[in-house]
C-alpha cells in the first residue's frame, strides 16, 4: 500500500481512499462534431502507457470526491507530486534526467 497526497483536504491517506481514472492532461477536441471517427476514436480509447514517469487524473473518492493528478513512476510506484487540476506539473521524465546529470556531476567533483 502507498499514501497519497491530496493537494485540496492537505492529508497523506492511504490508497484504498482513492481511484486512477486513467492518463491526465488528455484535452478533448474543440469540435467533436468536426471529428473524424479516427479523431474521436483515438481521442476516446487511445492512450499512452509508458514505462517510468506518468501524469494520472485520480479522485479522492472517500475523501473531498475532487479529482486531482499525480506524477508517479509506473515502475518503482514512486509518487514524486500531486497537483491540482488547472496547474502544470513540475516532475516530468526530463527535468528528472537533469537532476539525475546534475547530481553525478557535483559527485565527480
Amino acid at each position: 500500500m502507498f499514501y497519497i497526497h491530496c493537494p485540496y483536504c492537505g492529508e497523506y491517506r492511504g490508497e484504498e481512499e482513492f481511484s486512477p481514472k486513467g492518463e491526465a492532461h488528455i484535452t478533448r477536441p474543440a469540435d467533436p462534431d468536426g471529428c473524424s471517427d479516427e479523431e474521436w476514436g483515438s481521442y476516446l480509447f487511445f492512450r499512452q502507457n509508458p514505462r517510468g514517469v506518468h501524469h494520472e487524473l485520480w479522485v479522492h473518492t472517500l475523501g473531498c470526491r475532487k479529482f486531482f493528478n499525480i506524477t508517479r513512476h509506473t515502475v518503482s510506484y514512486e509518487i514524486f507530486e500531486t497537483y491540482r487540476m488547472g496547474e502544470q506539473p513540475k516532475v516530468t521524465e526530463q527535468s528528472l534526467a537533469e537532476a539525475l546529470n546534475k547530481t553525478r556531476k557535483e559527485e565527480s567533483v
